[in-house]
């Protein structure tokens, strides 16, 4: 009988810690950063979620969430138990918010099973540095459950929400559209500012400006001008060229006397380096960047970038903030670079302090370059193109924060006009450039619109004038204005009134936005945020039956009890049930309220390609479109016509209206693979084109 072999366990060599962060580039940069007894790995995001297939909420049960392994996580989890074999601890250093925090207790979950398995710590950092790092490491902790109970709300919430309300679409409107409690509200600001546009009614009035210089004098070649505030006692209400033309006639004769000038010195204040929704917004105005685009360019700043002998290193400091924070040590950095590169007075005498809003993750900090000493030229052989832009963003927002406000002085000269008339001129000119000098003018709102809709306009240069001196009439400009509509949303005023209004937080501005492309609820249309027909009608459903849901106030509650249960204050299963009990009385009747909007399809003159058959006009979840009478047996589809014709030589095809994921709708040949001609914008010359041609397929179309 043969005797087994006895099999000495084998001592498991390296390293003795492992690591586990979300993506690949974080962990590149962290491994270099620890020594040789700590080996790091990435979970590539979170590897546990509810299954996509169900809900996965007992809604019986306290909401009780059913969490699963995700398919496309399944290898990495594998790898991750293999890894964490004979390890004597395992460092969860996840993203340091909610999300970060819920996917550590998630991976904590999957290593818990064993017996005898690695203790498990959470590590908190905010940059990427090894300074930053290697202090984290001391300083381990445990999972905050708190905010992990925050997160599994809002995940539950949404879902919930979610998966009740689709359905409900899908049968009254379109298959594949879905609902979102602060997706549906922020799209209900874009369709409602569209509501008031077309209500919009423009009113005309007219400004009367003078174009006068000094009567006599050193100052008589210089030409400036002047606008009519003053008829009387009262402001000027021009709403006729009749009455318009009347006051210029008196005015030929009238004598021009300047009757008082008042010069004030105002200071202006450096704004607070950025949060989240702050850099979204600027980098949209400033660099024409969307709101996703900045997240994944911020991304890839904060893990790491290559800088040659440095090594790799993160730029910049966490990008998903609300606070306003700053590091002392950070503070002391900037005010040391400042006195050096631009000289001790502008240096304020105390680090300057922002502010936070209320409800702010205070331990957090505002999103900084992680040396200031790393500027945008040092860094510009390693960082090129749309980074290097907004890090230089980022970087002289910061630096202008600590330093001292701007000096102006502002001139404001009143002129009479004969007895009757007044009128005003204005202007700036800087003292002291303050933080300008790091970050350049920043405009007003007002400054940045293209209509002030009667207000005096800023002079570029007022001449030297005295009290009383008289002026020179040159010239008298009356010129007809008409008030403008609101603006549409586009990415920056859009985050700003959803910031304002207490919708979401600073990581779901981007992703909401894009979900609101990518369901073609909204599309761009030169850079506004334009609702589609679909988006309309899935507001207008929402609205009709869900009220409460779509409200703002409603919705800013939930965020703000959402925060509660972070700080420990509220209990998430309470929230949820104070929040379910009215939505499912609303949800029961509205499924049997619910009125169908789906459309009847049309019948065209147009043939189908591959069987010969009549084509209808659709409705689908893209809008409008040519599909086969002889559908299910025959598929065939294609867009509606434009009526332009593809101009590439000797093609004949027509441009056609296409959408692809993850990009602004454009119009292709309808040769396509044959011929690849796209363009992003029909002709402007025939703007009523795509109206047209769909007349003519449907000659009763009003």
């Amino acid at each position: 009988m043969a005797t087994k072999k006895k099999t000495s366990k084998k001592t498991v060599q390296g390293p003795k810690n492992l690591v586990i962060v979300e993506s690949p580039a974080k962990a590149k940069t962290i491994n270099k950063f620890l020594g040789k007894d700590f080996h790091v790995e990435a979970s590539m995001g979170h590897v546990r979620d509810l299954p996509k297939s169900r809900m996965g909420v007992d809604l019986d049960h306290d909401f009780a969430p059913e969490y699963i392994i995700i398919r496309r996580a399944s290898k990495t989890v594998k790898h991750l138990k293999k890894m964490a074999e004979g390890k004597e601890a395992i460092y969860v250093a996840t993203d340091p918010d909610r999300e970060g925090e819920a996917i550590s207790w998630h991976l904590a979950h999957i290593f818990s099973g064993e017996e005898k398995g690695p203790k498990i710590y959470r590590v908190e950092f905010h940059e990427i540095t090894k300074d930053a790092v290697l202090r984290a490491f001391e300083h381990p902790r445990d999972i905050a459950i708190n905010l992990v109970n925050a997160q599994q709300a809002r995940r539950i919430l949404d879902r919930v929400v979610g998966y009740q309300l689709s359905p409900l679409l899908w049968r009254n409107v379109g298959r594949g559209l879905s609902a979102g409690r602060v997706q549906s509200v922020a799209l209900r600001f874009i369709v409602d500012r569209e509501g008031e546009i077309r209500k919009f009614v423009p009113q005309e009035y007219w400004t009367l400006d003078a174009r006068l210089s000094a009567a006599e004098g050193p100052s008589a070649e210089k030409i400036f001008l002047s606008r009519l505030d003053r008829v009387g006692n009262e402001k000027p209400a021009l709403t006729q060229q009749a009455e318009t033309e009347k006051i210029k006639q008196e005015l030929q004769a009238a004598v021009f006397q300047v009757a008082t000038i008042e010069k004030t010195e105002k200071r202006r204040r450096p704004q607070a380096p950025y949060t989240t929704s702050k850099l979204q917004q600027e980098s949209y105005s400033r660099l024409g960047f969307s709101a996703a685009n900045t997240m994944r360019i911020a991304q890839r700043l904060y893990e790491g970038v290559e800088l040659g002998g440095e090594g790799s290193v993160g730029l910049i400091t966490y990008m998903r903030t609300d606070s306003v924070n700053i590091a002392t040590s950070a503070q002391q950095e900037a005010a040391s670079y400042i006195k050096e590169k631009f000289g001790p007075e502008y240096l304020p005498e105390k680090p300057p302090f922002y502010k936070s809003r209320k409800g702010a993750q205070e331990a957090h900090e505002a999103i900084r370059p992680t040396s200031v000493l790393r500027t945008p030229d040092s860094v510009k052989a390693f960082v090129e193109g749309d980074e290097l832009k907004l890090y230089e963003l980022i970087w002289r927002k910061f630096l202008a924060s600590q330093m001292v406000p701007a000096v102006d002085e502002h001139t404001a000269i009143s002129i009479q006009a004969g007895e009757k008339y007044g009128f005003r001129t204005t202007g700036k000119r800087n003292l002291f450039p303050g933080f300008t000098a790091a970050f350049g003018e920043i405009k007003s709102e007002k400054e940045n619109s293209k209509e002030t809709e009667g207000e005096v306009p800023e002079a570029e240069e007022i001449p030297e004038l005295k009290t009383g001196q008289l002026l020179k009439l040159n010239e008298l400009l009356g010129e007809q204005h008409f008030t403008k509509p609101p603006a549409r949303f586009n990415d920056a005023s859009l985050i700003k009134i959803l910031e304002e209004k207490g919708i979401g937080r600073p990581s779901t501005y981007a992703p909401t936005i894009s979900t609101i492309l990518d369901r073609v609820y909204a599309e761009r249309k030169g850079g506004a945020l334009v609702p589609t027909e679909l988006g309309e009608t899935v507001v207008g459903l929402l609205v009709q039956h869900f009220p409460k849901i779509l409200e703002t106030e409603f919705t800013a509650l939930m965020e703000a009890e959402l925060d509660e249960i972070e700080d420990g204050v509220m209990d998430w299963v309470k929230v949820l049930k104070d929040f379910y009990a009215p939505f499912s009385e609303l949800l029961e009747r509205a499924k049997t309220e619910m009125k169908s909007v789906k459309q009847d399809p049309i019948p065209t003159e147009h043939i189908c390609a591959l069987c010969g058959k009549q084509l209808f006009i659709k409705f689908g979840r893209f809008g409008k479109f040519l599909a086969c009478a002889g559908f299910p047996e025959c598929k065939y589809t294609r867009s509606l016509p434009t009526g332009f014709f593809c101009p590439e030589p000797g093609c004949g095809g027509e441009l056609v209206k296409r959408k692809a994921k993850g990009r602004r709708a454009f119009y292709g040949c309808s040769n396509y693979p044959k011929c690849t001609h796209v363009v992003n914008e029909l002709p402007k010359k025939e703007d009523g084109a795509e109206i047209a041609a769909e007349k003519n397929l449907n000659p009763g179309t009003p």
